[in-house]
C-alpha cells in the first residue's frame, strides 16, 4: 500500500464535514469506504475518498447520478 492511511479527524477535514458525520456514516452502512486496522482504529484512504468525491459530481440539482 503506497498511500498514508488517514484517521477520521483527516477524512473529514479533507472532505468538509466533521467527525461525527463520518460516524454517523460508518454507522448507517458506509457510503465512503473505511478500513478496519485491529479492533477499533478506523482509517481512509485518499484515493477512496477521490473516488467516492468524484461519484457524487453532479452536472445540476435534479440529477441523481443516474440512481434508479
Amino acid at each position: 500500500m503506497s498511500s498514508k492511511l488517514l484517521n477520521t479527524q483527516e477524512a473529514a477535514e479533507v472532505l468538509g464535514v466533521s467527525k461525527a458525520f463520518l460516524e454517523r456514516d460508518r454507522w448507517a452502512g458506509a457510503r465512503i469506504p473505511f478500513i478496519k486496522v485491529g479492533s477499533r482504529a478506523v482509517r481512509y484512504r485518499r484515493e477512496d475518498i477521490d473516488q467516492y468525491l468524484n461519484a457524487q459530481v453532479r452536472r445540476s440539482t435534479s440529477d441523481d447520478g443516474g440512481a434508479r
